[in-house]
């Protein structure tokens, strides 16, 4: 039986991509920093962990998730209000197959999606 994934997605440098998620994004960090090239994060039901990889050109980063989610209006006015930068290509919208989806970029450009059914 499966009950949870947790993502691993690169980062170059691990105190940046903790201020990100931790300050940025409300994550709490799991576990401790005891292990320099590794970092464990969560909100809510879902957590993403990240290893160093200090040779990671942002540009051909193809990191990706896509985290389901409620309330999407108010997390996505949450954010803008924070001045997060969002996506280029990723402002609230309705998608022709059905939800509500939102982007990010993560330091690192590991793309963040956000999406609620309708």
């Amino acid at each position: 039986m499966l009950l949870a994934v947790h993502p691993k997605l690169p980062m170059r440098q691990k105190h940046l991509t903790k201020e990100f998620y931790l300050q940025t994004l409300g994550f709490e960090q799991v576990g401790s920093d005891a292990f320099p090239d590794y970092l464990m994060v969560r909100k809510d039901q879902i957590e993403i962990h990240f290893f160093v990889f200090t040779e990671l050109d942002p540009a051909q980063n193809y990191g990706q998730v896509y985290i389901r989610t409620e309330q999407i209006e108010a997390l996505y006015a949450s954010l803008v209000d924070q001045n997060v930068s969002i996506h280029p290509a990723g402002a609230l919208q309705r998608k022709p197959w059905g939800p509500k989806e939102f982007s990010l970029l993560d330091p690192d450009s590991n793309l963040l999606t956000f999406g609620e059914q309708m």
